[in-house]
């Protein structure tokens, strides 16, 4: 749903779309009508979707939190990209204590922080690299009294390969990329038929998916021929060839209003 978005509405401002449009795109590539409609609920009530009526139709757009959202994603996509070239030796760290019947808000904080870029060096102290600005995040949770954040450099007696090795898995991370990188491949150059909206939805979805997890490591302390720079070569390439005929194909499909 988000990927949805992020394709047709994030760049138009207050635009929103009638739920049968949703319902029709996120069928082509197998999502339920029962399922879209229980998601777009859920994102109205978690503060991500607002809702417009005109007449008996309902239309869906972006709330201020949702733009945000996609517009760090799409940051992450198309700006910082999959391969971290350009690190500068730093490092985040962030140590936490919540009491133990916190369960949700600890699921919460390690979700915001796998997303950031940070993986688990200790129980309560995690790591990533770069200097990562999560102080906003924290204070969204309400947790700022129960972390602390710091910015440093390893020490020359730390082995940066064996902490990286230690701290994410790396083998599922590449084989993510690997695996996103062949099913792709075979749409270059090929023709993107009826569907292209739905190709491309799927693409991103599969594509944010991938690099969810991924924590941007530094590109000299991985393994040799890491496969996230032959992905991140795929999806750009499938991603500029169904662009255009993707945002021709919502034009002519997607029932649209204004919010204001």
């Amino acid at each position: 749903m988000l990927a949805f978005f992020g394709n047709h509405v994030l760049e138009q401002g207050d635009l929103c779309v009638y739920s049968g449009s949703i319902i029709e795109v996120l069928g082509r590539v197998g999502v339920g009508e029962q399922a879209v409609r229980s998601t777009l609920t859920r994102m109205v009530n978690r503060g991500l979707l607002q809702r417009k009526r005109e007449g008996r139709r309902m239309y869906f757009g972006l709330t201020p939190q949702a733009t945000a959202v996609l517009h760090d994603g799409r940051n992450r996509v198309w700006r910082q990209g999959a391969v971290n070239d350009d690190w500068d030796g730093s490092w985040t760290l962030l140590g936490f204590s919540l009491p133990d019947s916190w369960k949700r808000q600890r699921h919460d904080l390690r979700s915001q922080l796998t997303w950031s870029g940070f993986g688990a060096l200790y129980s309560g102290l995690w790591i990533a690299p770069g200097h990562v600005d999560v102080s906003s995040i924290v204070a969204e949770l309400g947790l700022a009294a129960h972390v602390k954040i710091f910015h440093a450099q390893a020490d020359q007696a730390t082995d940066i390969e064996l902490m990286i090795r230690d701290t994410w898995d790396l083998e599922s991370i590449a084989a993510r990329y690997v695996t996103f990188d062949k099913r792709w491949t075979a749409h270059l150059g090929a023709d993107t038929g009826d569907d292209p909206i739905g190709t491309r939805l799927l693409l991103v979805s599969e594509w944010l998916g991938t690099i969810r997890t991924d924590p941007r490591l530094p590109a000299r302390h991985l393994p040799p021929a890491w496969p996230a720079r032959a992905a991140q070569e795929t999806f750009r390439k499938v991603a500029d060839q169904t662009e255009e005929p993707a945002a021709r194909m919502a034009r002519e499909l997607l029932d649209t209003a204004r919010l204001a």
